[in-house]
């Protein structure tokens, strides 16, 4: 194998930990001796050892001199768990190579200055685009303090979510469908519009095996929620969030809110202008509660307010090979902008075939 070969086998093992290790990285290691891999790991959950020091747990050989490929850089400090670096030359690995720099202030620099003050060869951004790609939702928590957002939706190819009736099942094809329930297990919050609870009584959980539920947020700025739709029904047992925008009085007297509360839900008032839910407050309130990754699978009303508070990060539309024509609702609604100029900018990131749909990925621009 080349040094590519064991660095994408890191990255291999580093995807195992997905919807596990929140708010930490993906991380996965190998450890190769005389051409021979004889030590493997990856960060499992959160709080357990370290992918470094679970590949050294793992060793069948002895580690002395051997490199060590790791898709991000070792960390150097007291956590959870105890510094890499120290395991790292206690070990005498003699050469690490790095895929990642880390950018938590804690960590970025340090951990390599520590082993190459220990003598040990380092080589950093080894198949970099690679690596940064597992951990996007990391770096940006870990700068920004909130959450990545990605917004997905599915359109047909005239770029309508529904039919005139309204009927939206199914726009996207099952492989597509198949592909959004691993997105919910690697996310670790889901957010949808009232609109849609009212529509389609949706569960907004994971549906695959051993998958992750994630955290369900509803904006409901008057708490219209029926107390019989699903997400209610399983609120006790799934995280659910309620976020209001009603006046502070109205909200310490509400009935529903109690009503909510005992059904299992937590809900909160985040009153923003025109009486709705502010959504820039929710992702600010969602960093201080270490939610790393926001998903957007709402209608067309939470996708504009999303937009027009700039909190989306990433947008990924599936097209499917379908025209349902007419005046039916597009993915992105409200007053829409006057000019072209206006518009939000988004930079390509990358397209692929998902079943019968196309799956176009984008970076919304910030400039």
């Amino acid at each position: 194998m080349t040094d590519e070969k064991y660095m994408l086998r890191a990255i291999e093992l580093a995807k195992i930990g997905t919807g596990a290790v929140d708010p930490n990285p993906l991380v996965g290691a190998v450890i190769v001796k005389n051409n021979r891999i004889i030590g493997e790991g990856f960060h499992e959950h959160y709080g357990g050892l370290h992918a470094e020091r679970n590949a050294l747990a793992h060793l069948s050989g002895d580690a002395k001199g051997a490199d060590l490929y790791v898709t991000l850089e070792p960390c150097c400090h007291h956590g959870k768990t105890p510094p890499c670096t120290d395991a790292i030359i206690e070990h005498g690995i003699g050469r690490v190579i790095i895929g990642s720099r880390d950018l938590n202030p804690i960590v970025s620099g340090k951990g390599v200055q520590q082993l190459e003050e220990a003598g040990i060869t380092v080589i950093q951004d080894f198949c970099k685009e690679e690596c940064d790609a597992l951990n996007k939702r990391f770096f940006h928590f870990i700068t920004a303090k909130t959450p990545y957002v990605l917004m997905k939706y599915a359109m047909t190819a005239d770029g309508k979510i529904a039919t005139k009736t309204g009927e939206s099942k199914w726009v996207s094809c099952e492989a597509s469908r198949e592909y959004v329930q691993h997105l919910r297990n690697e996310y670790p919050a889901i957010l949808a519009g009232i609109g849609t609870v009212l529509a389609d009584d949706p569960m907004l959980t994971a549906r695959i095996p051993g998958g992750r539920n994630p955290l369900r947020i509803i904006p409901d700025s008057r708490l219209r929620i029926p107390p019989d739709c699903k997400i209610l029904k399983t609120a006790d047992e799934i995280p659910t969030m309620i976020i209001s925008a009603m006046t502070d009085g109205e909200f310490q007297k509400s009935e529903k809110r109690r009503n909510l509360e005992n059904a299992g839900a937590r809900v909160i008032n985040l009153p923003g202008s025109y009486g709705h839910v502010d959504l820039k407050k929710l992702v600010k309130l969602l960093g201080e509660e270490k939610i790393s990754g926001l998903l957007i699978e709402g209608g067309a009303d939470i996708n504009y307010s999303a937009l027009n508070a700039g909190i989306v990060n990433e947008v990924n539309v599936f097209v499917s090979p379908k025209i349902f024509g007419g005046n039916a609702k597009t993915p992105v609604g409200g007053m829409g902008v006057e000019y072209p100029d206006e518009a939000v900018m988004l930079d390509f990131i990358s397209s692929e075939i998902i079943g019968e749909d196309l799956l176009m990925k984008y970076k919304v621009s910030k400039g």
